[in-house]
């Protein structure tokens, strides 16, 4: 089998989990990758923006033109693959894997739904519909679509041909190594990531640190994670007697609104970017990690990768109660309302009680091997094998 296309398995580790998991279960995963180096926010804008569209398909191109000559490369050598994943983000590459492998099982990794995307970001009319007719003809390229929810494999034109598999988190997510510090963004020193190591050690299950329960978010602030609203609620939880010690991650269209609300709140700190590989230390050294808690109709279908992520890395993760969310892991998180800011800082002074994040963590700990690769990945593998594929 091959791993194909032009994803970024670093910034973006959905492909990098099939791959993990395909391999646990014996298969052989040959990676033909030569990522494009655009983040998902850089695709959507150029995408949005047709401007930009020549530095996409001229490095589009450039990527493409290597990767056929692996392709023949690893035809001589190998033969034709039985199948062909391409990874994330893969709307344009699926379209070439269809002409290099004809009589292949060509299986489209389709996490996000271009069109989809670019309406919960604010796009609208012309823009969104051609979009959409990019989604439509990705998908009918792939003999077999791999989506994250039930919710958006019924989106799929043709919903049979869909597979859903899990997020999942890759293994690495579960034993982090303490990495550089990253730059804060504000005038406040931030604390380094060893430093909330060693914070995260000295509270061992008690979140009674001098910092009091310490809470991170990361993410690209978009609608559908509703950072208003968290930032609200980080607030009214220290206004009602919280003590918490919060750390944000990323940048985005919310951000602003987000730091606006935050503005007069202490033990608030923030980073603009942490490197992919730097990521798990710093959310492992915290107790909580907070998902998403946007009402857009995208908000309401997603399983978001940091929900995952910080299971994996040991944290209490904190919610909002969507259907796809309680369906994966309802007994692992913490679920609050969608879009509910007073009861996210009920949630958050509740977890400052150290029998109810013990209990939290109880519960985290028990959902962390079922998103494992080897686990998550197994419909994709069935579907492959009823289609003699593997």
């Amino acid at each position: 089998m091959i791993a194909f296309g032009t994803y970024d398995a670093a910034r973006h580790p959905r492909t990098a989990v099939l791959v993990a998991g395909l391999r646990a279960h014996g298969v052989k995963v040959t990676e033909l990758n030569r990522p494009l180096g655009f983040s998902t926010a850089e695709r959507v804008r150029m995408l949005q923006q047709p401007w930009r569209l020549p530095a996409l398909a001229a490095r589009l191109l450039r990527c493409w033109a290597v990767l056929v000559g692996d392709a023949v490369r690893h035809r001589r050598a190998e033969g034709r693959p039985a199948a062909v994943l391409v990874g994330y983000l893969g709307h344009f590459d699926v379209l070439l894997a269809r002409v290099l492998y004809p009589r292949s099982v060509v299986v489209l990794d389709h996490l996000v739904f271009a069109g989809d995307t670019a309406a919960d970001r604010g796009a609208a009319g012309l823009r969104v519909r051609l979009l959409t007719g990019l989604d439509r003809l990705a998908v009918a390229c792939a003999d077999v679509v791999v989506t994250d929810t039930d919710e958006h494999r019924r989106m799929l034109p043709d919903p049979d041909k869909g597979v859903v598999v899990l997020v999942g988190a890759p293994d690495e997510w579960r034993a982090p190594r303490a990495p550089r510090a990253p730059r804060a963004s504000r005038v406040e020193p931030a604390p380094s990531l060893v430093e909330l190591v060693e914070t995260r050690v000295s509270t061992s299950s008690t979140g009674e640190a001098d910092g009091g329960l310490s809470v991170v978010f990361f993410g690209l602030f978009t609608p559908l994670q509703g950072a208003p609203v968290l930032a609200a609620a980080l607030r009214d939880a220290v206004a009602a007697g919280a003590a918490l010690r919060v750390t944000m991650v990323g940048t985005g269209q919310d951000l602003p609104r987000a730091r606006e609300v935050l503005a007069t709140t202490p033990g608030v700190t923030w980073h603009d970017w942490v490197e992919p590989g730097e990521l798990p230390a710093l959310v492992a050294a915290h107790d909580v990690c907070l998902g998403i808690f946007g009402d857009t109709p995208k908000g309401l279908r997603v399983v978001p990768n940091k929900v995952y992520q910080g299971l994996a890395a040991g944290c209490v993760v904190v919610t909002s109660d969507t259907p796809p969310q309680r369906r994966a892991l309802g007994e692992n998180v913490e679920l609050v309302p969608v879009a509910d800011a007073a009861a996210l800082a009920a949630e958050l002074v509740r977890l400052g009680d150290p029998a109810a994040l013990a209990e939290a963590r109880a519960r985290s700990a028990r959902g962390r091997d079922r998103i494992r690769p080897q686990v998550v990945s197994e419909p994709l593998v069935a579907e492959l094998r009823r289609r003699d594929a593997l």
